[in-house]
């Protein structure tokens, strides 16, 4: 959709007598904008407009299966396109943005194969819904249909990009000079927290992030007077610190694009970021499944027309005489010929064929795999607990790697570096001192303090591992994972699939996790690995050791998926479960179990604490003639049950032990499986030792009672072995 300018001035025409027009035609005269550049601008919005109509009409024959427009906001999305830069600036755009998009070069064939769901759709592949835009060509970022999570998002790829530029690496994903993140939304998301973590992000650290908001009045059927303080965005953030703010009527394309020539000089020249705050309409219904009549007047939508920019702007070029009426009428039956044709095209286009529907889940890269299996070259002596484990692996593998970056709340050891020199400071380093001495092993900026926010931490990382930086962060407690949700169950764990593998998003969670602290009560004791087994796309790694912990997370930070790594509080400075030094290339495949015990009479599948207390209930039963095998997966996601089917071949009965509650925790994932898999092999019943199912109380007796203990693993290994 990008044309090149001709040497006609629209600027010489001479305007009506309408004084509106007068600004207008300033402008035009202002930015040199010819008569190529106008059509332009019109035939953009016009292909916009009826892509989203075609888009309407397939949806009504039942050969698309969604829709929602972006109609009215096609004036201020063409003034975008036509200012900024695709392949070189990066676009994180929301469903309204079809202008955009069309104007930066997506095709209206290859949206409305989104629309049918078919193989010519190079946003999703048949993955997403439309209006979800994503070109990996042209620097559009793969959308989901969150509101609000695109923004943390766009501070991470600005990050990204300031830290390649700042490394200057060779071999490295690219970086333009001066390049802008566009991010946008309409009024209603500016409601979400997450927009203003994003803002208060972009401030602090002088982002180049554009935060376009398209004001159409209406979230759903919400006006925005009642989303809003004062009922304006631009108004509520104007003496936001760090913040420059523009304003225009976004149903003109050359006012819009007078604005979009200052933001564009303001952020190409490092001032920080910048909010756009664009007034449009919303000609159509939000979406089809949604009637505005049912709360919009009549008159409110014929004024809505009448400034809708499919209206206004030939009105404004006939009646100036910038354009005839024919030369009007002429595009406009161009373009829908043009978008009739990519419609029956893309009609006429297959669908992805039905054993590719698991394609893109997972790297093609597998952590399962002998290229993640390396033998330990043990050093020194039994003595390295886990938590210096994982901080001694941290340290070499971000010596290696100038594209790792780790962060997290209090996870440096000083914001200020110049504090390093002061011998009367020894810096924090985490709450449990894991990542102490990292920031100093890593060349300056790769080791930083993040806000008190855990959403804030996973949308940047997502941002920076999407653009090919290794973010390795930190949630300092799991019981308060739960903001971030949204980033890591529909983002992270989305990102590679819902593009068709054209945006991935290698990343390391790491989470201390679980309780017997003594102390720790419902707030610093939780358990919940289920909750994100349960998501496709996520790799689950749970270490009950230092030599494990140390194996587990190389890989975890070398292979090319998401992964939670998770890190039991109770087992970070233990007496039993350290190791000596197995190497600085040590590591461990994610789905291969470790065999703690060998044994006969019983198996214990077992992970975390429970490793532990399963050892210890065995050695008991030892003593009344039974042996015990103990197997600990090490990993949750892949989990490794040919390991647990190989030991049933001997022992027949099956108790697993997990600290999670016992209603949908994952024991009884992995006794559906054996079920269906060896329930000829089974001599008894499976059973389970898990966490009553209630939160854990303060009082250490009650905590006793609550969280599974070695009496309870006895007595289960008991009932297993007499039946």
């Amino acid at each position: 959709m990008r044309t090149n300018t001709s040497e006609t001035k629209a600027s010489e025409v001479n305007s009506k007598s309408n004084p509106s027009y007068d600004k207008k035609l300033d402008l035009i005269k202002k930015h040199k904008l010819n008569k190529a550049d106008l059509l332009w601008f019109l035939k953009n919005i016009y292909v916009s407009r009826k892509t989203d109509d075609a888009e309407i009409t397939m949806k009504k024959q039942n050969k698309a299966f969604f829709q929602i427009s972006g109609a009215g906001h096609e004036g201020i999305l063409s003034a975008v396109a036509k200012v900024l830069k695709p392949k070189h600036d990066y676009f994180v755009p929301y469903y309204r943005d079809r202008a955009l998009c069309l104007g930066l070069g997506v095709t209206p064939y290859e949206m409305l194969c989104q629309a049918n769901g078919n193989t010519g759709d190079t946003a999703s592949h048949g993955r997403q819904m439309p209006a979800h835009w994503g070109n990996v060509k042209l620097n559009i970022v793969s959308k989901s249909s969150c509101t609000g999570t695109q923004f943390l998002q766009a501070c991470g790829l600005a990050e990204a990009g300031l830290h390649l530029q700042k490394m200057n690496l060779k071999d490295t994903p690219v970086y333009h000079e001066k390049e802008i993140v566009y991010t946008s939304c309409g009024d209603g998301t500016t409601s979400q927290g997450e927009f203003w973590e994003g803002l208060t992000t972009a401030c602090v650290n002088k982002l180049p992030v554009l935060f376009m908001v398209e004001d159409n009045g209406y979230a759903i059927s919400t006006p925005v007077w009642m989303n809003t303080p004062g009922g304006s965005i631009s108004k509520a953030l104007e003496n936001f610190p760090g913040l420059k703010i523009f304003t225009c009527d976004g149903n003109c394309p050359i006012e819009s694009y007078a604005m979009m020539v200052e933001v564009e000089k303001y952020l190409r020249a490092g001032n920080g970021p910048v909010l756009a705050h664009a007034s449009v309409t919303r000609p159509y219904s939000h979406s089809l499944s949604d009637d505005h009549s049912y709360y919009r007047t009549k008159e409110d939508l014929a004024d809505e027309a009448y400034r809708d920019v499919f209206n206004s702007f030939p009105r404004f070029l006939t009646e100036t005489g910038l354009m005839t009426s024919e030369e009007v009428k002429s595009t406009l039956d161009e373009v829908t010929a043009e978008v009739r044709e990519a419609m029956n095209q893309a009609l006429n286009t297959a669908w992805p064929s039905k054993d590719t529907y698991m394609d893109h889940l997972y790297s093609e890269i597998d952590p399962t795999g002998s290229d993640f299996e390396t033998a330990p070259q043990f050093s020194g002596k039994d003595d390295i607990p886990l938590a210096t484990a994982i901080n001694m692996t941290l340290k070499s593998e971000i010596k290696k790697n100038p594209l790792m970056m780790v962060f997290g709340e209090d996870v440096a050891d000083f914001s200020e570096v110049e504090k390093y020199n002061n011998p009367d400071l020894k810096g924090k380093g985490g709450v449990f001192k894991v990542t102490h001495g990292v920031q100093k092993a890593a060349k300056p900026g790769q080791v930083f303090n993040s806000p008190l926010a855990e959403a804030n931490i996973i949308g940047r990382a997502i941002g920076m591992a999407m653009r090919g930086l290794k973010p390795v962060v930190e949630i300092q407690f799991f019981d308060y994972i739960w903001t971030a949700y949204m980033q890591l169950k529909n983002e992270m764990a989305t990102t590679r699939y819902r593009s068709g593998g054209d945006y991935k998003c290698p990343m390391v969670v790491r989470v201390p996790i679980g309780g017997y602290l003594r102390g720790g009560a419902m707030y610093h004791s939780q358990s919940g690995e289920s909750l994100f087994t349960h998501n496709p796309g996520i790799r689950v790694v749970y270490p009950s050791n230092a030599a494990d912990a140390i194996g587990l997370l190389r890989t975890a930070i070398r292979c090319d998926d998401p992964v939670m790594f998770l890190e039991h509080k109770h087992l970070y400075y233990q007496g039993y479960n350290r190791s000596a030094d197995p190497g600085e290339e040590y590591m461990i495949p994610f789905g291969k179990a470790r065999v703690v015990k060998e044994g006969k009479d019983a198996t214990i599948v077992a992970w975390g604490a429970l490793v532990q207390k399963s050892v210890e209930a065995a050695k008991e039963l030892e003593k009344e003639g039974y042996s015990v095998e103990i197997i600990d997966p090490r990993t949750i996601a892949p989990f490794d049950y040919e390991a647990v089917k190989k030991s049933l071949s001997k022992t027949h009965r099956l108790l697993i032990c997990h600290e999670e509650h016992k209603t949908s925790g994952y024991a009884g994932e992995i006794a559906a499986w054996i079920n269906e898999n060896c329930f000829e092999t089974l001599d008894a019943p499976i059973l389970r030792v898990c966490s009553k199912d209630t939160h854990v109380a303060y009082c250490p007796d009650l905590e006793e009672v609550i969280l599974p203990q070695t009496s309870d693993v006895l007595e289960a290994l008991r009932k297993l072995v007499a039946y």
